[in-house]
């Protein structure tokens, strides 16, 4: 069992939460109250950042001694919107939040994972037609392993598994939400994930 506090109390930390509850784990989901995500963070070993991707650096850098220590896994995606609410751009071309978190907190061990697809399918992924495939990002290994083995909790099969090593490759899983709005727009909310097939 871990301790793990979810911040973000939308549709994707509320699923993760439950899911992971489901699995066994002691789960606290932070809300928007004062002092709420601070406290969270506080008593967990493993921190998921499911708060909204544009406002997450500014968010957890006023948490940096709460995060200190910790596991942070960043399953956000910072983009600005088109007039359809969709994604339209991204905040930070060129880079990624999941690198722009561990520069903001060094002394935290950032995992980008679970951004590439709708967010059913980061709790429920052998309900989609073909194997999908989730993407680990991040400097330290423990950490990494650390996640892994929660993925596995949360349904994923090791080999749908893969490392792409250090958080810089979080820009190129990041950047993979511009997709989004183009399938959305041409399939509806069908739940979806980015598959490498080999």
């Amino acid at each position: 069992m871990t301790t793990i506090a979810v911040l973000g109390n939308g549709r994707v930390g509320g699923n993760l939460a439950a899911a992971l509850i489901r699995a066994g784990h002691e789960v606290t989901v932070a809300d928007r109250a004062p002092g709420a995500a601070a406290a969270a963070a506080r008593g967990a070993r493993v921190v998921v950042n499911a708060t909204p991707g544009a406002g997450s650096l500014d968010r957890l850098t006023a948490l940096r001694e709460d995060l200190k220590g910790k596991i942070l896994i960043d399953v956000s995606n910072a983009t600005t919107d088109g007039p359809d609410g969709l994604p339209a751009d991204l905040v930070y071309p060129g880079s990624s939040l999941a690198e722009q978190l561990q520069q903001a907190l060094p002394e935290t061990r950032v995992v980008k994972t679970l951004n590439t697809m709708l967010f059913p399918v980061m709790t429920s992924p052998a309900t989609l037609s073909q194997a999908p495939t989730v993407f680990l990002s991040g400097e330290d290994s423990q950490a990494k392993q650390a996640v892994r083995e929660l993925l596995t909790d949360l349904g994923w099969h090791q080999e749908w598994i893969t490392d792409l090593g250090g958080i810089r490759t979080a820009r190129a899983t990041e950047a993979a939400i511009l997709f989004v709005p183009h399938v959305i727009r041409t399939a509806g909310f069908t739940p979806f994930a980015i598959s490498i097939a080999r």
